[in-house]
């Protein structure tokens, strides 16, 4: 019986307006070069399984400072190799400094399937928590975006000193929620930090894959709408 659903925030509940395509795309037009919307999303995408996974082998907020400039100049670089521009050390600096002031800019907007997802969630009378590795403050968004009144509790990693895909992020949020691993789901849309992040701790995952960039995973439930998470809570409960 599924009696928690826990969720991640970042492109899962919410995501940034402009959006990262844009952004990233207006720095590198700033610097000389237009890049196709689709190479730009593809470019992101692997980026950021790059990303991903130097957090699973490593947290990275637990790093020193150079060391994370490490792993951010590499974002860029792949992000480079992507869209086909050839990639040299002063166009990485250049471009990691503009795209970090653009994100100054951002804000946190909804998808259109949150709430009716978050809705039928409460129909269903389960707890819902978040799980996030964002180091800022979810709760303020939460109001602001009006979803505040369908969560139970928000855990980050701030909060934890630990971060997906680690167990601690996971297992306090079961203890927040009070039930057993096989009693919870976690939604997110990272393979690693989500899916692979879930499971090592007993919750049932389900991926959240709207732009089908994961069409090879096949061990885990793979949702392209928030919505379609209903489906699950009744399957895992069954």
């Amino acid at each position: 019986m599924i009696k928690a659903i826990f969720f991640d925030w970042f492109n899962t509940l919410a995501h940034y307006s402009p959006s990262r395509e844009q952004l990233e795309s207006q720095a590198l037009k700033e610097l000389g070069f237009f890049i196709d919307p689709e190479v730009m999303r593809q470019a992101l995408y692997l980026a950021d399984k790059g990303y991903y996974e130097e957090q699973a082998r490593f947290p990275i907020g637990h790093r020193s400072s150079a060391e994370q400039l490490k792993v951010h100049i590499k974002y860029q670089q792949t992000v480079l190799q992507a869209c086909h521009i050839p990639v040299d050390d002063a166009l990485v600096i250049k471009l990691l400094k503009r795209s970090r002031e653009l994100n100054d800019t951002i804000k946190f907007v909804l998808y259109d399937d949150v709430i009716p997802a978050l809705e039928a969630t409460k129909k269903r009378k389960v707890i819902v928590g978040i799980i996030s590795n964002l180091q800022t403050g979810i709760n303020s968004m939460m109001l602001e975006l009006g979803i505040a009144d369908f969560v139970d509790f928000t855990v980050t990693s701030i909060e934890v000193g630990s971060e997906k895909p680690l167990p601690p992020i996971f297992l306090k949020a079961l203890s927040r929620a009070g039930v057993e691993p096989n009693e919870a789901i976690h939604v997110g849309d990272q393979y690693q930090n989500d899916v692979v992040g879930a499971r090592n701790v007993g919750i049932n995952p389900v991926l959240l894959d709207r732009d089908n960039v994961y069409p090879e995973i096949k061990d885990c439930p793979r949702i392209r709408k928030l919505t379609e998470i209903d489906e699950y809570i009744t399957e895992y409960s069954g």
